[in-house]
């Protein structure tokens, strides 16, 4: 039964596995790059931008290779080994639009907690888990509904 469901589902358990990984990398990186600038500048709002931006510079690439290494069987004939470029080109289209449109929530609810946090005098570890943790909860559900409406696994 377990089984059934998994090979039933199991695109969407990767596209998600590999979601959470890459979003956990990119999360311990931010922890640390808002600590230490916090050493560094007081300014919290440059804080949050520059912990956004090292956590996408993470996030974004290491995804990028466990969902291709994931789907690879997708990408490439088995026959004669050369790249079906049409079926990368039609998921790379389904992903950046639904990736762009979780993303921009993703990142308003990230950048505006993690803020307001900052400006309570919370820890900027503390802020930043509240804000990520957060955020990724939006993230995930609307991503999930994105790939649904889309049929990146159809």
């Amino acid at each position: 039964m377990k089984s059934d469901i998994f090979i039933k589902y199991k695109r969407i358990i990767l596209f998600n596995k590999n979601l959470l990984l890459s979003g956990s990398v990119s999360f311990l990186i931010g922890v640390i790059t808002t600590q230490i600038y916090t050493r560094l500048d007081s300014n919290n709002i440059s804080n949050v931008v520059i912990t956004l931006i090292v956590g996408y510079c993470i996030y974004i690439p290491f995804f990028a290779f466990l969902f291709y290494r994931d789907n690879k069987a997708r990408y490439i004939d088995p026959v004669t080994k050369k790249k079906k470029f049409k079926n990368i080109r039609e998921d790379v289209i389904k992903l950046f639009g639904t990736f762009s449109i979780s993303e921009v929530v993703f990142i308003v609810t990230k950048l505006y907690i993690h803020y307001s946090l900052l400006e309570l005098n919370f820890q900027p570890y503390q802020a930043l888990t509240i804000a990520e943790l957060t955020a990724w909860v939006i993230f995930l559900v609307l991503i999930n509904t994105g790939i649904n409406i889309v049929k990146l696994f159809k």
